[in-house]
């Protein structure tokens, strides 16, 4: 990545008529640099919409990410949950790699039970058959990251997240920064001090290259003592956003921020512009 770019979380709310090709179009004419595709309840691009997709992206310039399926789970009870899990992360990664895609990313599971060291395990083993699988179908180059989550229950620290990272070369967080505010009920990951730790914990664990290909999410955020409840506008949260900020312009972090608030391209380009005044 040549820099840090800045995107909404699905097609602008602006675009009209509302699909993907015109979303990229959009973004681009808004001045973000960036699109994450909403694969969350299913994959919404075809095999034969790929290729337009690609060259829509290329010719406005926009990075596009994708959010996987929000039904993974590579630590379930039963071992068809795993496979079925497996089939989705695939499924996603191939289309959007088809659609010259950058990053996917996806929520990793459940500790349901398990230790930390079991579940880790548990999720080593399913990353490992989706990355074959993903080899299997010529998208063995893309980033495939699981994501920071807000709550406690959820497998996906920081630290989990790091240490997968080190056992595959194809694989690194996405860092969620108001999941990791709301996964402490709040108490900590709010300053900028918090979130610069965080940074060099990427530093450390995966040298200069982590930070110079980042796939990140941002918003505002609703939670309590057992975490993240919905996202919310910026400017509605006590999130510090904007330390966030003065963070990775410290560490001159570049890759895609993607802002998840429920004003998607609005909050994307507050977010620019906070950036840009650093």
């Amino acid at each position: 990545m040549d820099k840090l770019r800045f995107a909404p979380a699905g097609i602008p709310i602006s675009t009209e008529p509302r699909n993907t090709l015109n979303g990229i179009a959009e973004a681009a004419r808004l001045g973000l640099g960036g699109m994450e595709l909403e694969f969350v309840q299913n994959v919404n691009v075809s095999d034969e919409m790929a290729p337009q997709v690609r060259e829509t992206a290329q010719k406005n310039g926009i990075a596009l990410t994708a959010h996987g399926s929000y039904y993974i789970n590579l630590n379930p009870v039963e071992e068809e949950k795993l496979h079925a899990s497996v089939k989705r992360i695939v499924h996603a990664g191939r289309i959007l790699y088809a659609c010259g895609g950058y990053s996917l990313t996806f929520h990793a599971g459940f500790y349901l039970g398990k230790g930390p060291g079991e579940a880790y395990k548990a999720i080593r083993k399913g990353m490992a058959m989706a990355i074959e699988g993903l080899e299997g179908h010529g998208a063995g180059d893309l980033w495939v990251r699981p994501e920071t989550t807000g709550k406690p229950t959820q497998w996906g620290s920081l630290e989990e997240i790091l240490a997968l990272s080190q056992e595959f070369g194809n694989v690194m967080p996405c860092i969620d920064w108001a999941h990791m505010f709301a996964r402490t009920g709040g108490r900590k990951n709010n300053t900028k001090e918090e979130f610069s730790a965080m940074l060099g914990q990427v530093e450390k664990a995966l040298g200069r290259k982590g930070l110079d290909n980042m796939h990140m999410h941002i918003s505002g955020i609703n939670y309590t003592e057992k975490g993240e409840r919905n996202h919310m506008p910026l400017l509605e949260s006590e999130f510090n956003f904007k330390g966030a900020l003065a963070a990775l312009k410290e560490f001159g972090a570049k890759g895609v921020l993607v802002c998840e608030s429920p004003l998607i391209e609005k909050d994307a380009l507050l977010l620019k512009r906070e950036y840009e005044k650093i």
